[in-house]
């Protein structure tokens, strides 16, 4: 991981070292990032769902398990992609619903939680369909266990799911309750002394 204070607006910038393997055959290869892709923290990534023009990317990360947070079934290139590059798939299917009163799965996002935690699982790519609200729910949740402050939560969250943010996810991640993974060890960067 580097630091990069070139941003424009002065704001500091994280990026992953993404090295391209050395077999030949992967030298051309283009290195295209899934749609909302970003670095969640040492060794989690997020994005929209991953595909074809996209493997290349997910080759040089090197990862070692993808968190699918999607109900419908894998598509079968992608299943084919990640079992030929020794990555495992957990899927944990949660409906992208848009109404207001539908809840989001506690029990689901708790289990991909320890799905993350388990630092034997990455590099670890984290995705729905878009990147967006899914995803955004299950990383905010994992910034609660890094103890950051709300608006910080909101604030990341916002600006994946841009003017398609809603207020039922964020209100899930502000109540999720958390004292039940505290247990867990973290080995985030941030939580390190």
């Amino acid at each position: 991981m580097k630091l990069d204070n070139s941003n424009s607006n002065g704001q500091m910038s994280i990026a992953a070292d993404v090295t391209p393997p050395n077999n030949s055959d992967d030298a051309d290869e283009a290195f295209v990032p899934p749609l909302n892709f970003a670095m969640v923290d040492n060794g989690i990534f997020r994005s929209g769902f991953p595909d074809s023009a996209n493997f290349g990317f997910l080759k040089s990360l090197r990862l070692r398990s993808v968190i699918c947070l999607c109900p419908e079934p894998y598509p079968e290139t992608t299943a084919e992609f990640l079992k030929a590059s020794g990555i495992r798939l957990y899927q944990f299917g949660i409906d992208g619903c848009k109404e207001p009163f539908v809840n989001i799965p506690n029990d689901k996002i708790r289990e991909a939680l320890k799905v993350v935690l388990d630092v034997r699982n990455h590099p670890v790519l984290i995705h729905c369909k878009r990147g967006k609200h899914r995803t955004g729910c299950l990383v905010g949740c994992i910034r609660r266990l890094q103890r950051w402050c709300l608006s910080s939560i909101f604030d990341e969250y916002q600006r994946f799911a841009g003017a398609k943010a809603r207020v039922s996810d964020q209100r899930f991640i502000e109540l999720f309750d958390i004292s039940s993974l505290k247990h867990n060890p973290l080995s985030f960067s941030c939580s390190k002394k």
